[in-house]
């Protein structure tokens, strides 16, 4: 699998998708190949689970959510490099992969998102028949 084929958009077109006050927040991804599937790791600091919303929708899976700002509202910034707002990040998949069977994790700021080959698409032996 390509990333092309993954239709994973450059970081400057997922820049261009969120903006909040002048400022983005794009969550970063590394996405790894097996011979058993997909690994997706996307980084999520300050990002509460329950505010992340992970879909798949017509083969886009799509990561959503959001970075609350309220802890800072009392707070006169002096420096920040952590960019807040709401977020989303979608990747086609293609239809190599088994949808049902994938398993997305949160823990340590990290969301891990395990994407399963469908079997058709595995490495397989052919028997030889006589």
């Amino acid at each position: 699998m390509t990333q092309q084929e993954l239709n994973v958009p450059e970081k400057q077109e997922a820049r261009d998708e969120v903006t909040r006050a002048g400022r983005t927040y794009v969550p970063q991804v590394d996405i790894f190949e097996t011979k058993d599937g997909l690994w997706l790791w996307a980084d999520m600091p300050g990002v509460d689970e329950e505010s992340l919303n992970v879909h798949l929708d017509d083969g886009v899976l799509s990561i959503e959510g959001q970075v609350d700002v309220k802890q800072y509202e009392e707070m006169n910034p002096l420096y920040t490099e952590y960019n807040v707002g709401n977020y989303v990040r979608r990747f086609t998949l293609s239809s190599d992969v088994d949808s049902d069977r994938i398993v997305a994790r949160m823990q340590h700021g990290v969301l891990s998102l395990e994407i399963p080959k469908a079997e058709r698409t595995k490495p397989r032996r052919i028997a030889i028949t006589r």
